[in-house]
């Protein structure tokens, strides 16, 4: 062999031991990761009813007494205060009985008053003044019984509100019996609403369920659960709930139909971010990080909630799952914990758990932590 050929080999030896070594450096360099602590949260399933409006306080009104018509003093849609006169009856029969009546009370007055003046002397007898007593206390009775009667020719608001159609007018003869109209107090309505057997101790009075009107969709408003009832239908499982919204400015009405949804929470479990999650042969797993190493653990997902995967798996809350550099790294893999790489220098953000003292690293712009 020539000198020459001696020197290339040699060269090509030394070459190859160069490269050799590099390949052993970059494989037992410890790779750059981004890990964040692991949270719990618990799974929420959304539950949806149908509800129904009423008014917090609702009449039918009756007339008291029967007769015939002679004034309708409303119009459907009046507000009206409590109170009010409504309708009036043809009372011409009870005013005469109360002006009998008065009647009645000033002639045992008067005959009282001359029993008590000649009561000292002895023509008269201890009965006939008890007698006369009574008369007047009868007869005052008569005349309050009188006037209640006249009152009932007037039928009046028993609370404020608005007041609906009616099919009422004068001339028209009712009784006991005649639906005059509806009223309504409606600052405020209840939204009843069917509930799941399953939610009965989650959905607790206080709490906020969101309700959206069949007419009016697209604007949901928070409604507050104000009662449940005490009891479970044995037919549909479902037991009746409560809540309440405000309606000052008059936009809803007793009747109208509701959608009603809230969540309900389950069992808590960890959440990740989406991207920790790897996919492999066996299935879905993740990494964390434990004794500065990578840590495989394999997770089946339970839900997903904004870029959050709920997950089952065996992590506990002192792990930290990594999140970014998942693809580079195997299960054992030596790794070292950086700041993300989309954060900007001047003002980096440290993921929960990194120390804010961190050095700054190498040309992947992060820092080196603790990978404990």
């Amino acid at each position: 062999m020539t000198p020459f050929n001696r020197a290339l080999g040699l060269l090509g030896a030394i070459l190859l031991a160069s490269c050799s070594s590099e390949n052993e450096e970059r494989t037992e360099e410890a790779v750059p990761v981004v890990a964040e602590d692991v949270r719990f949260l618990p799974e929420q399933t959304q539950v949806e009813a149908i509800g129904t409006a009423r008014a917090v306080t609702s009449a039918e009104i009756y007339p008291e007494t029967a007769g015939r018509v002679t004034r309708v003093m409303f119009s459907a849609g009046d507000y009206v205060r409590s109170g009010q006169p409504l309708l009036e009856l043809d009372a011409r029969q009870e005013r005469l009985a109360v002006d009998a009546a008065r009647v009645q009370v000033l002639e045992a007055e008067q005959l009282l008053g001359r029993y008590r003046r000649i009561e000292d002397t002895g023509a008269i007898s201890e009965s006939q003044i008890e007698a006369g007593e009574t008369a007047l206390a009868s007869a005052k009775v008569a005349l309050r019984q009188a006037q209640a009667a006249l009152a009932d020719r007037t039928i009046r608001a028993p609370f404020s509100g608005h007041i609906g159609l009616t099919e009422i007018d004068p001339g028209d003869r009712v009784n006991d019996n005649t639906p005059i109209a509806q009223i309504d107090q409606r600052g405020r309505l209840f939204i009843d609403f069917p509930a799941p057997e399953e939610v009965f101790a989650s959905l607790q009075e206080g709490q906020v369920v969101q309700v959206a009107a069949f007419s009016d969709p697209e604007n949901p408003i928070d409604a507050r659960i104000v009662s449940t009832d005490t009891r479970i239908s044995n037919e549909s499982r479902n037991f009746i709930a409560r809540a309440a919204i405000p309606n000052a400015n008059d936009r809803f009405r007793p009747g109208m139909s509701f959608r009603v949804t809230f969540t309900r929470n389950d069992t808590t479990r960890a959440a990740v971010p989406e991207e920790a999650i790897v996919w492999g042969g066996e299935g879905s797993h993740l990494f964390v990080v434990r004794d500065g190493k990578a840590s495989r653990v394999p997770v089946t997902i339970t839900s997903r909630r904004n870029g959050i995967a709920l997950v089952d798996g065996e992590l506990t809350e002192s792990d930290r799952v990594i999140v970014e550099g998942v693809q580079k790294i195997r299960d054992g893999q030596d790794i070292r914990l950086v700041r993300p790489v989309s954060a900007p220098e001047a003002d980096v953000q440290l993921r929960s758990g990194e120390k804010a003292g961190a050095d700054t690293g190498d040309g992947d712009g992060g820092s080196d932590t603790d990978g404990g």
